[in-house]
């Protein structure tokens, strides 16, 4: 790809460059678990480069799928030129990828110490929270990130828009705070299309492709984009734990990259119209969506607001469960960033093992926008949030008589 081509030609085209050499227009499947060794010496050497981390070799074996896989590469390719990274690791699920990037760069280097910004997606949270990995972790704020540094600290943490208030952190300034230590930053809310912390300074942009990525609620996966150091790194732990993505799963979330900046866009300008819609009805106490907070970061660091919203709502939880409950085009469920909308519950849900100070509140409902029309989507939003409304206020002066 030409470095000139604006980013929706490169999701259009990344990892296709040798198709018209095999004679194909779709992305081939290659779904074998085990590849034939050309010889017992250069067998035993693909093994080694692919265990420790390296890439296949000419005259070499990529030997098993565990280690290497063409399909999955091809995906990796192709996200590494939307986010302008020198490489890509993909793994089966997000949560892999950043257990493998907490792995590569803490205890595997006798550096245990973890800095993450909250507030996080509520599995990194936990993770980092348990010490499962080995690891002891200071959450902080992101202007604290210089105070809470040791000397063993292997990596600092961040997720911007974060996971459920949709907080927006200045990763330049986390950078600059984090000297030597490397950052890695969760971009799966924002996207290669709208953010790449790369440009900024991040040593990581890690995505649960799952979501937006993969765009239809049909497969899951993670990926981390960063410079090919880094990425050996990666790939050594992908390799010792079997962590790698099955390769159908890379065809889909490859076959998924070309519309990724076309639906983002439709699913954006619905978030902001929603957004302003929501700030207006008497049952919603506050509005959380980046694109309305008039911070600096918009347009500069994030091209956009997104397509996430969340809401506090005035009945506190008997009103979020009521509303979760009640819509009917915004199906209740976990996850994010597909074509249909969905509404959940963080605090009951995703966020329910993050520590009750940390904790976002029980008032608070999340909602990812899709790609219905954004008129069906306000009155359904219309229906749930008056009946909730009324309930509550009914409650109040029930209360007061």
């Amino acid at each position: 790809m030409n470095a000139h081509h604006h980013p929706d030609t490169v999701a259009v085209h990344a990892g296709r460059a040798d198709l018209t050499e095999l004679g194909v227009h779709a992305p081939p499947i290659d779904l074998s678990s085990t590849a034939p060794l050309p010889g017992l010496l250069s067998g035993g050497d693909s093994y080694e480069t692919l265990a420790t981390g390296g890439v296949p070799f000419a005259g070499g074996s990529t030997v098993y799928q565990r280690l290497w896989n063409p399909t999955v590469a091809r995906f990796e390719d192709a996200l590494a030129e939307l986010e302008g990274a020198d490489a890509a690791v993909a793994f089966a699920s997000g949560m892999a990828a950043f257990t493998a990037a907490i792995l590569a760069h803490t205890t595997s280097v006798g550096r245990p110490h973890v800095v993450a910004v909250r507030p996080l997606y509520g599995g990194s949270d936990h993770l980092l929270a348990s010490g499962l990995l080995g690891t002891q972790t200071t959450f902080c704020t992101a202007d604290e990130v210089a105070a809470v540094l040791r000397p063993e600290t292997g990596l600092v943490v961040v997720e911007t828009p974060a996971n459920p208030t949709l907080d927006l952190v200045d990763i330049s300034l986390v950078v600059a705070a984090a000297g030597a230590v490397p950052v890695l930053v969760d971009n799966t809310f924002a996207t290669p299309v709208l953010q790449n912390p790369l440009d900024h300074g991040a040593a990581m942009s890690l995505h649960s492709a799952t979501k937006y990525l993969g765009g239809h609620g049909d497969v899951v996966g993670g990926v981390i984009a960063c410079e090919d150091e880094t990425a050996a790194a990666l790939r050594r732990v992908r390799a010792i734990t079997g962590a790698l993505l099955h390769p159908l799963s890379a065809y889909l979330l490859h076959r998924g990259l070309p519309t990724l900046p076309v639906r983002v866009r439709a699913q954006q300008a619905s978030a902001a119209r929603i957004a302003a819609w929501l700030s207006t009805h008497p049952g919603v106490a506050e509005v959380f969506y980046p694109g309305t907070t008039g911070s600096p970061l918009i347009g500069t660091q994030m091209r956009g607001g997104g397509a996430m919203i969340a809401a506090r709502l005035h009945g506190g939880f008997a009103a979020a469960a009521q509303v979760t409950e009640a819509t009917r085009l915004f199906t209740h469920a976990v996850s994010l960033g597909g074509v249909d909308s969905l509404i959940q519950h963080p605090a009951a849900l995703t966020h329910r093992p993050v520590a009750t100070d940390a904790k976002p509140g029980d008032d608070i409902v999340r909602l990812s926008i899709g790609l219905e029309h954004v008129d069906d989507l306000i009155a359904d939003l219309a229906t749930a949030l008056d009946a909730a409304h009324t309930t509550a206020t009914t409650a109040a002066a029930t209360a007061l008589a």
